[in-house]
């Protein structure tokens, strides 16, 4: 009998391992972006929205977003040939078989999975930030903003992002933005929400200089971000934090990381580090507090609760998660480990390619993966002694600040340790969809307004701010002396 487990294949891709896409040497050339299209379901209507981004090594990093089913950045597998397309999630038992048209523009074909089979058409969205047309400039924000290289000597490669400082003689206090797992360009951008391109643009007007990078691999930065463990990382953490000490502006003595998800336990490690460079603070927005493969497990199971698996599935799941972790452990040969793993994936998929389930195993057998599966975030953190904020959202399905709160709070022993769970918040770090802004008659995802206000105040007492330049609205300096850190913070809060 025919085994399958529609939905439930990949078991910790999910978040953790894009999946490669596959190209001929006829790829239709172009397919760089992100195309959106409306399914229809019995009683309405659901937007798909495929990302599809070429990597520096040749591959593609491609994911399915569906936000009505608060699905994000779920695995996805592009094959072309010619013209034809095939977009399979396999996370999600879909598929999309159809045609390359008008140049790369739109992808029309039909949609399936379990229980329906739709026509769909997916047209390329438009660049969230659109070309300045000529003659009209750029509105220049109220700081300094340049882009920037800066070299990881370490691991013999460079690293370009986006530096922002703020208005004023300075010094000021800066932090270094780290993204979470998954390939991010330094905006950590999806659809039109850039995460990290608004946090450094509310920092940087109230006070905080901001250096966020492009991954390795990702947009000008070197390297392959495929082949990186979370310990390597911390080089490139500590790259940044070099660089901004010998920025004149920069006051050297707080400059701080700011980590999203694994860039969160990233900053952490950093700061268990006593050399090259340690943080001044550390800000974890949803870092994992308990063993990599606990949270695959507990991401598969958020996501099958989502698109409505069955008990009997979940327990199907499980098992072969737990299956393929032992598989990795305990074979330290990666080719022994991955004809085991593909072997493992045909039998539990007899629909699925011999030469795909090879690509997969090699994936699951990576540095990274064989790291992350057995990686204790809470190890080093009794080494830890700066100040540190962990943040969690109630909403995350991905990070449970239940689950990986307390054991990060418990390991840092040594360190002066602020923690808060924020209502209403997801993992990106957005709030509930009712809350988000409208623009021209459309809600726009947004950072959570109260996350932006807990970073930045934690922030100010933390560091000693700079004195704002005068203005017509600024009352004269009293003649009586102020403790200058809360003297800056509540001119600073106030703008």
């Amino acid at each position: 009998m025919k085994k399958t487990l529609p939905a439930l294949l990949l078991l910790w891709l999910l978040y953790c391992l894009p999946l490669l896409a596959s190209a001929s040497s006829a790829q239709t050339p172009g397919l760089n972006g992100q195309w959106k299209g409306p399914l229809k379901v019995p009683g309405g209507q659901l937007t798909l929205i495929i990302t599809v981004v070429p990597l520096s090594n040749g591959t593609y990093y491609a994911a399915l977003d569906a936000p009505q089913q608060r699905i994000s950045r779920m695995p996805a597998e592009v094959t072309l040939k010619g013209t034809d397309i095939t977009i399979s999630i396999e996370q999600a038992g879909s598929k999309f078989v159809g045609k390359v048209k008008d140049g790369g523009s739109t992808f029309q074909g039909t949609w399936s999975q379990p229980g329906l089979t739709a026509p769909l058409t997916l047209t390329r969205m438009k660049p969230t930030q659109a070309p300045v047309a000529a003659g009209k400039p750029r509105l220049t924000p109220p700081y300094r903003e340049e882009e920037v290289k800066f070299v990881n000597t370490k691991a013999d490669l460079a690293l370009a992002g986006t530096l922002t400082i703020p208005a004023g003689p300075g010094p000021f206090p800066a932090v270094v933005l780290l993204s979470d797992n998954g390939p991010q360009n330094r905006d950590v951008e999806q659809q039109d929400y850039r995460m990290f391109g608004a946090l450094a643009d509310h920092l940087t007007r109230r006070g905080i200089a901001v250096l966020r990078f492009d991954d390795r691999g990702v947009g000008k930065s070197q390297g392959n971000h495929f082949t990186a463990t979370t310990a390597d990382l911390v080089s490139d953490a500590q790259a940044a934090m070099v660089y901004l000490r010998a920025k004149p502006l920069i006051d050297q003595r707080y400059i701080g990381l700011v980590g999203h998800g694994e860039g969160g336990n990233v900053a952490l490690l950093a700061a268990a580090e006593q050399q090259p460079a340690t943080p001044a603070f550390v800000v974890s927005l949803s870092g994992y507090g308990v063993p990599g493969r606990d949270v695959i497990m507990h991401q598969q199971m958020e996501i099958m609760r989502l698109i409505g698996s069955n008990p009997a599935q979940v327990k199907a799941a499980l098992e072969l998660h737990k299956e393929m972790v032992e598989i990795i452990r305990q074979t330290p040969n990666d080719n022994q480990a991955r004809g085991k793993v593909a072997a493992t994936l045909r039998f539990n998929n007899t629909d699925l390619d011999p030469h795909m389930a090879r690509a997969r195993a090699v994936q699951l057998t990576s540095p990274w993966s064989r790291y992350f599966l057995d990686f204790d975030p809470t190890r080093s953190l009794p080494a830890v002694k700066c100040p540190v904020l962990l943040l969690g959202g109630s909403n995350d399905l991905q990070v449970d600040p239940a689950q990986n709160i307390p054991p990060l709070k418990k390991g840092l022993k040594n360190a002066d340790v602020t923690s808060q769970k924020l209502a209403g918040v997801n993992h990106w770090y957005q709030p509930e969809m009712k809350d988000w802004p409208l623009v021209n008659g459309e809600q726009q995802p947004a950072f959570s307004p109260k996350a932006l206000t807990v970073v930045r105040e934690w922030i100010f007492e933390h560091t000693e701010q700079p004195k704002p330049l005068p203005t017509s609205e600024t009352k004269p300096a009293s003649t009586t002396p102020k403790p200058a850190g809360k003297a800056a913070k509540s001119a600073q809060a106030s703008r």
